[in-house]
């Protein structure tokens, strides 16, 4: 029997990077195909010259274009299997002015986009999928609108069978963020404003993925353009292992309803 793919939704690219860097590059390794879905084109994020998104100035055409290339670099430094982009604009930052063009993401169908990516779920025989949890990690609208896509894609498809989400749980942020601040690093506001009430009895999955540290590391680093993650990308080897190398999932739906505690395996059970 195949084995089961990885699939993860993200908002931006960059986003896979970040948040499941090390899962993807794990499975990758082990042998398990893998599967990107970006959301958006990330059109808002810093342009070339590095102005952020709300700038009048800002040059959204060649940001998108430079942001492809980027993800482009960093899908192949985790081994991801096939990336898929679904094209819609970046919605922008809470409040901003840009949520009101027709083809943001957050304005985007849900039970359309969700048949669409079920489809793909089904295509990729991917039994887990992985996005955010209902807050979109920090807030972001279209981290919230992924997750509200995922979730109902998973349930609309016929092959997958667990839906995760990357958390953090609060001993380890508020660990991470003293340490990162003992060190002068600067930390993205995605860190500091992220919604971490989430407990170590929550976390179903613990990854340690310190042996493709490596990997994840580089993943970041491809996106250069997004300059609030340039400390990050400038920390050591031995540094970033320690701060980023371990990545929690809390299981968000499963199609038996069954749960999981305290395991190393997304695909614990699973072929």
């Amino acid at each position: 029997m195949a084995l089961g793919a990885l699939l993860c939704v993200h908002a931006h690219p960059d986003d896979e990077a970040l948040f499941t860097g090390g899962v993807l590059a794990h499975y990758a390794r082990t042998g398990r195909r893998t599967v990107l879905v970006t959301c958006t084109l990330g059109q808002l994020g810093f342009d070339p010259l590095g102005r952020e998104g709300a700038d009048p100035e800002h040059d959204d055409e060649s940001t998108a274009a430079l942001r492809a290339s980027e993800l482009r670099r960093a899908a192949a430094s985790l081994g991801v299997g096939r990336a898929v982009t679904l094209g819609y604009r970046d919605s922008g930052m809470s409040g901003w002015p840009t949520a009101d063009h027709p083809d943001a993401f957050v304005n985007a169908r849900v039970e359309e986009a969700a048949r669409g990516l079920a489809a793909l779920i089904d295509e990729t025989r991917s039994s887990v999928v992985v996005t955010y949890d209902e807050h979109g990690f920090y807030g972001h609208p279209d981290h919230v609108m992924a997750h509200r896509v995922a979730r109902r894609a998973v349930e609309l498809s016929e092959g997958a069978q667990r839906l995760f989400y990357p958390v953090v749980p609060r001993r380890i942020l508020d660990d991470f963020v003293a340490r990162a601040r003992r060190d002068g690093i600067y930390l993205p506001p995605w860190i500091l404003e992220a919604v971490a009430d989430t407990h170590d009895h929550d976390v179903a999955v613990t990854i340690d993925a310190r042996d493709v540290a490596s990997a994840k590391h580089r993943a970041i680093a491809a996106h250069a353009s997004q300059l609030d993650t340039v400390d990050l990308v400038a920390m050591d080897e031995e540094a970033f292992s320690l701060l980023f190398g371990v990545e929690y999932y809390q299981l968000g739906w499963s199609r038996t309803g069954a749960s999981l505690a305290c395991g190393d395996d997304l695909f614990e059970g699973l072929p």
